[in-house]
């Protein structure tokens, strides 16, 4: 499956999604799935300036994202992708249960997300929202970087990771 990390991270395209990620995967392309940035040409422009010229990015809302979904997983070169937030990442999951390992890769403070770890904020809809998921049998940790030690749900969720 060419698709190597489906990963939440609010700040999406970045560093250390490209190059900390990329590299180690050897990725060519990223699926960047959220409802608003699919439709809105500038902030698609300042996430392709984000990552290197040889990855390609595409953006997709969560009903094309499940559309395109199969072609995805079988091009080419390895891939991402990636949500901004837990909601949508549940939206894609629901209707694509092909997808059955997600990484929670940087959730950050903001009103009303209770810390878990250093890089992972979460409200009680997110907690919710993951405990389903794991119980549909997706198999979710928390990792910021490919050489730290995935965290199990339920230690991320206990806050005892680090």
């Amino acid at each position: 499956m060419p698709i190597e990390l489906y990963r939440i991270d609010d700040r999406l395209v970045h560093g250390q999604v490209v190059v900390g990620w990329g590299q180690p995967l050897d990725v060519t392309y990223v699926v960047l799935v959220d409802d608003t940035i699919a439709t809105s040409d500038w902030e698609q422009e300042l996430y392709r300036m984000g990552a290197p010229p040889e990855m390609t990015v595409s953006f997709e809302s969560v009903d094309s994202a499940v559309a395109r979904l199969a072609e995805y997983q079988s091009r080419e070169g390895h891939g991402i992708l990636l949500t901004g937030d837990v909601d949508t990442m549940r939206r894609l999951i629901e209707r694509a249960p092909s997808i059955t390992k997600v990484n929670l890769g940087g959730i950050h403070h903001r009103p009303g997300r209770t810390a878990r770890l250093r890089y992972i904020f979460l409200t009680p809809d997110d907690e919710r929202a993951l405990r389903e998921l794991a119980a549909r049998g997706v198999t979710i940790t928390a990792q910021d970087v490919p050489a730290a030690t995935p965290l199990p749900l339920e230690q991320v969720l206990a806050g005892t990771g680090e």
